[in-house]
């Protein structure tokens, strides 16, 4: 199976799992399977967040995904439990397609780390 072909069936089931759990079978979009992946990586799942606090989860969910990728480095935890990166390096310049695809595939290793998908 060609590497897109399998990148797009694990990222089906990724979505598919998540639509389940957390918006009753509605197909969740890419913004909202980073935020869930912000939440997983804060740790405090049983809390409402203000919407600054729901785009700073979503900053947190894209460095964690980028961080294999060389782009971001953990740094430290803040008193509030709240994790930080550092920038190793910059993104490259990507049209909006090639984000989406950096991202997808991003999440879909993350997923396969937990080994919520196989």
């Amino acid at each position: 199976m060609a590497r897109d072909e399998i990148l797009k069936e694990r990222w089906e089931r990724v979505v598919t799992i998540l639509s389940e759990r957390f918006a009753d079978g509605d197909p969740l979009e890419l913004d909202a399977v980073i935020y869930l992946v912000g939440v997983q990586e804060l740790g405090q799942l049983h809390r409402k967040f203000k919407k600054d606090e729901k785009v700073n989860l979503m900053h947190i969910a894209i460095c964690r995904l980028l961080e294999p990728y060389g782009y971001y480095s953990f740094d430290y935890f803040d008193e509030e439990g709240w994790p930080h990166y550092k920038v190793q390096e910059q993104l490259p310049s990507l049209r909006a397609g090639e984000q989406s695809v950096l991202m997808k595939e991003a999440i879909v290793q993350y997923f396969l780390e937990k080994e919520f998908i196989d």
